[in-house]
């Protein structure tokens, strides 16, 4: 269908027949994927950051062991070990009213998935040299996971984050 797509492009002088016959023909090859037809690897990073973002610090644990590095790049901060990066979250998560990843692109290479979004915080200033406010951030950043798909686990959550986003996005509240 292709070579007969370009054929008629190629054919026609008119602008407006290419363009509606390569849209018709990209629109018409487009297809939608169901939830089941994402590599196994999103899906367990999917629902671990569902975890994450839900603090459902019980199903976290099943995600990590004693091995299991959790490294937020930008800041510096290193936990390695179940033990520490959950006492690191529930520290992290104290008061926070709202907390959700805004995934905006996906993918896999194996057992490396890399998720693209915005991570949105609403909660205590406190945290935030903002002392009885309620502070509220849309901070872009990559976190990417590489992750043990036969035990269900993550091996290494890493973080890149726009700090610097958040900073402004704080000046004003």
């Amino acid at each position: 269908m292709s070579a007969h797509l370009f054929f008629i492009c190629r054919k026609s002088r008119d602008t407006t027949v290419r363009y509606l016959w390569l849209s018709l023909f990209l629109f018409s090859s487009l297809t939608l994927a169901a939830p089941g037809d994402m590599p196994r690897e999103q899906q367990l990073a999917m629902n671990y950051m569902q975890a994450l973002t839900s603090h459902n610090y019980t199903k976290l644990k099943e995600f990590y062991d004693r091995e299991t590095v959790f490294y937020d790049r930008t800041a510096g901060k290193k936990y390695t070990g179940e033990v520490h990066i959950l006492s690191f979250l529930r520290r992290a998560h104290k008061g926070v009213m709202e907390y959700r990843f805004n995934l905006e692109h996906m993918y896999n290479s194996g057992s490396l998935v890399v998720m693209i979004g915005s991570y949105y915080l609403k909660g205590p200033g406190d945290q935030f040299g903002k002392p009885g406010k309620i502070i509220e951030v849309a901070v872009p950043g990559v976190t990417s996971l590489k992750l043990d798909t036969d035990k269900g686990r993550v091996r290494e959550h890493i973080d890149l984050i726009d700090y610097q986003t958040m900073s402004d996005q704080l000046a004003p509240q």
